[in-house]
């Protein structure tokens, strides 16, 4: 009798192990959370319509050089489509560049994104609007970082409200209203639901990212 039951405890504690594995294996995120969305060796779970070449991968970043193009998220994190978040990346600029992160965005063959928002990468180029900014909606006149240097650009956006980041500074923190008044494609510039892109502004402009991350919210 005592020798049956010890074998069922065993065959059960078995089946409990070999549930936890197939899970772990299906969890690709960290323990915290954090889910990584760049794989440091190539571009999959990524799509870029025009101008592909201004993005490729440089030693376990993806580079942004090149004219006007944008690299959209389209991985299976999510289905490409969040609405709660987080979202951090390390981020380098050289002198003169300019960039963005957008949320809430859809893949567009070429111009310039239309839904969702952008938020700012720009340290020392001419346009006024630096990085941290929620661009055109709360911007930012100082300079929290400067060129050559890595640092980590941080979003969480929950309801109605977007928080950024710029190593732990916060330099947005921003509640849609209701019913916000945008005008042209700007309409489209507004929380719903979306996918993640980076932007390569211009041929001028050299941009580093790395530890691409996202941490869906309930």
């Amino acid at each position: 009798m005592n020798y049956k039951i010890g074998t069922l405890i065993m065959l059960f504690t078995m089946l409990g192990s070999f549930d936890n594995i197939k899970g772990q294996e299906v969890d690709s995120g960290n323990d915290d959370g954090w889910i990584p969305l760049f794989n440091g060796k190539n571009l999959d779970n990524w799509k870029v319509g025009e101008n592909a070449a201004t993005f490729s991968v440089e030693n376990g970043t993806i580079k942004v050089s090149g004219p006007k193009a944008h690299l959209f998220y389209a991985g299976e994190v999510k289905n490409h489509n969040f609405q709660n978040f987080e979202f951090k990346a390390t981020v380098m600029t050289k002198p003169g560049a300019n960039s963005g992160i957008f949320i809430h965005t859809k893949y567009q063959e070429k111009d310039w994104p239309i839904h969702g928002y952008e938020v700012q990468v720009n340290n020392s180029q001419e346009d006024w609007r630096r990085t941290g900014s929620l661009y055109a909606i709360q911007d930012v006149i100082e300079n929290y970082v400067a060129d050559d240097e890595w640092y980590i650009e941080y979003v969480k956006v929950e309801g109605k409200q977007i928080i950024i980041k710029i190593n732990d500074i916060v330099t947005v923190n921003y509640t849609e209203p209701e019913h916000p008044k945008r005008e042209g494609n700007g309409v489209h510039r507004i929380l719903k639901s979306g996918t993640f892109a980076l932007q390569g502004h211009d041929p001028g402009s050299t941009v580093y990212y790395k530890d691409i991350m996202v941490r869906p919210l309930e």
